[in-house]
């Protein structure tokens, strides 16, 4: 495997010609071909807007990063059209099992997707390159989706109407006008610093150790986490399959370590060896990381807007990074698609920042707590954790305190500004501000039914639709998830969100709330 500045290469690209001249122009701007970088361009090229993307490096990093992939995450990979290319080559997983000490049998273990019947599973598997693989041969399929390999920014200027960047290539520097720049490029965001802005948050004192590692294993698909193992007593693992024989080992290892020396093949060896015994492997990827829940202040700054880990950072127990950058994407997508094409205000943009920030403070408040059940700082917490995992084998009561790593689920926004609230009582259903369940829809899936635009479900809709609005009509199963009787209607925003609902919905209802939606007052109109 080829290695570019001490990173192993997955696939070459080769570095992309600078422009002719010292200064060039685009509409918007994306800094990062990670998968949130990626998947932004995909969204908004799908939906017609001209795109440059920048990106550092000039190839694709086989480096070990995301490998769980939640089926919130599968459903926007299906609206940006590569969900099938990633299920098809991931491991599909809905069971978790939590062990605890020297035990075989699990003292707990979960689904990951409660309610069946859903076009996509709980988890998939999956390196995160060949996500991004997935999503650069979508990008590379439309003309309107230009991506600069090899291009790095080296100073970032706010201006009255957009950004201006100065990035350096190997054959020349040059400047580049956008009206919109959207930072993606990660933990280490160029962008950030060069405006100066920081995080806010809590880095944990510990260090865990990931082991990718090649090997011909037979278990079952599944996550599974240990605390306290005998192979690594005080402490936790995880092991979770990927494909090509490929198995995440995570092991804890305390906080006063030498981070260099705990990668070395022969002090990982030893892990291993304990955890699986006399198996035959290869090394794929070793690394140490150690827990951060931190975020920016403001996602939205100005014509800048920040997603992904360029904007928040979270623990990878509970797979909230990538998960919840490409939820950012999700929500940003479609509002700054209106505001380009002149249907909505630019304040719309302000409402990104605030259900972004709600989704990453979940995030980060779930991780901060799984990191706290993970690493108990005193007797009290040590002796707490323990009691929970005692009562869990045979009391179900105590099972949700089980904290091996809250795994991400979406983000309801019950307060959102662009929600309609209920004005009839609803005894089931989904509430303004939460996403549309999925549920078979004729011979196919609700949410591909739905896609990326205003939708209205309804039973025995029969009144005059807003423009802009498509009419579905729901089924028995999609009906009953979401608490729908005759005559009634949800308003689903492009995002698959609820907008609003109503048991008897009127023309009028429905235009008010699409125009608040959109982000506009109905009253003004």
């Amino acid at each position: 495997m080829a290695n570019v500045q001490g990173i192993p290469v997955y696939k070459e690209v080769g570095a992309t010609p600078a422009p002719t001249g010292n200064t060039d122009s685009a509409r918007v701007v994306i800094v990062g071909a990670g998968p949130v970088g990626l998947a932004m361009a995909l969204d908004l090229g799908r939906r017609g807007h001209a795109v440059t993307v920048l990106n550092r490096l000039d190839f694709v990093a086989h480096a070990s990063k995301a490998i769980c992939f939640s089926k919130r995450s599968l459903d926007i990979l299906d609206r940006l059209g590569v969900g099938d290319p990633a299920v098809e080559k991931g491991v599909t997983w809905n069971v978790g099992k939590v062990f605890w000490g020297n035990d075989d049998d699990p003292v707990y273990q979960f689904d990951a997707l409660p309610v069946k019947g859903q076009k996509r599973p709980g988890f998939i598997n999956i390196q995160q390159y060949y996500i991004e693989e997935y999503l650069l041969e979508g990008c590379q399929r439309l003309a309107n989706i230009d991506i600069r390999w090899g291009h790095r920014v080296d100073a970032v200027n706010p201006v009255d109407d957009g950004v201006e960047l100065s990035v350096s290539t190997l054959d020349g520097d040059y400047t580049l006008r956008s009206e919109w720049l959207i930072a993606c490029d990660g933990a280490r965001s160029t962008v950030r610093e060069k405006l100066g802005l920081d995080f806010e948050g809590r880095v944990f004192e510990d260090n865990f150790l990931i082991a990718d590692v090649r090997m011909k294993h037979e278990m079952p698909s599944e996550r599974w986490f240990w605390f306290d193992p005998p192979f690594n007593p005080g402490r936790s693992a995880l092991m979770h399959k990927q494909p090509d024989d490929v198995w995440r080992l995570d092991f804890q290892l305390g906080w006063n370590v030498d981070r260099e020396a705990a990668i070395r093949p022969e002090n990982v060896k030893p892990f291993i060896r304990a955890m699986l015994g006399d198996v035959e492997f290869e090394q794929e990827w070793y690394s140490v990381y150690t827990f951060q829940c931190r975020r920016m202040g403001r996602f939205a700054h100005g014509r800048t807007i920040f997603a992904g880990d360029s904007a928040h950072l979270v623990s990878p127990f509970g797979a909230r990074g990538c998960n919840g950058g490409l939820a950012d994407i999700d929500n940003l997508g479609w509002k700054l698609d209106l505001v380009l094409r002149g249907a909505a205000d630019e304040t719309l943009i302000e409402t990104y920042n605030d259900e972004a920030i709600a989704t990453a403070d979940e995030n980060i408040l779930n991780s901060t707590r799984s990191t706290d059940f993970l690493t108990p700082k005193s007797a009290a917490s040590q002796a707490l954790r323990d009691a929970v995992l005692e009562l869990a084998r045979d009391h179900a009561f105590a099972r949700p305190f089980v904290n091996s790593g809250r795994l991400s689920t979406p983000v309801s926004y019950p307060a959102s500004a662009l929600s309609t609230p209920d004005s009839d009582e609803w005894q089931a259903g989904i509430g303004p501000g939460s996403p549309v369940l999925d549920a078979p829809h004729h011979d196919g899936w609700l949410l591909d039914a739905i896609g990326d635009e205003f939708v209205l479900l309804a039973r025995g809709w029969k009144g005059e639709l807003p423009a802009g609005v498509r009419l579905v009509e729901v089924q028995e199963i999609a009906a009953d998830r979401l608490g729908l009787t005759e005559g009634g209607a949800y308003l689903v925003r492009p995002d698959q969100y609820v907008a609003a609902r109503w048991k008897s919905p009127t023309a009028t209802g429905i235009e008010a709330a699409l125009i608040r939606a959109k982000g506009g007052s109905p009253c003004l109109h």
